[in-house]
């Protein structure tokens, strides 16, 4: 559950709706899921506490479940590969049984360039 830490609702969208939903239709569901389940693998393996999204999955992609998000649903975009993991990672945190919320950070003084997820533990 991602949550909105202004209002400390959870968050039910998904930024760049038209862009995720492109590439629903250019993934079959088995990559989407595969997808999916890596991301939330790797945010496990990592702690599930923190996770920054850009990395998350490395800079080579062949031979894991991103190759077909690079392949088939930004036809070798890089740029649009990225931006739209980006999305994905938002869908896979926002589904997580857990409490997140996310921002923007910087690392030694640069901007890191992608989200930050964490976790956080609010009453219910």
């Amino acid at each position: 559950m991602l949550i909105d830490l202004d209002t400390m609702l959870p968050i039910q969208g998904i930024p760049y709706q038209q862009e995720f939903d492109m590439l629903r239709q250019r993934l079959t569901t088995d990559e989407f899921d595969g997808i999916i389940a890596e991301i939330n693998r790797r945010i496990d393996t990592a702690g599930g506490e923190i996770a920054t999204a850009g990395w998350l999955p490395g800079r080579n992609w062949a031979d894991t479940p991103f190759w077909s998000l690079y392949e088939s649903a930004a036809r070798r975009d890089q740029a649009l590969a990225g931006k739209l993991f980006g999305l994905l990672v938002w869908h896979a945190v926002m589904e997580r049984p857990e409490q997140w919320a996310s921002g923007r950070y910087k690392k030694d003084g640069r901007d890191i360039g992608s989200r930050t997820y964490f976790r956080i533990d609010l009453p219910r």
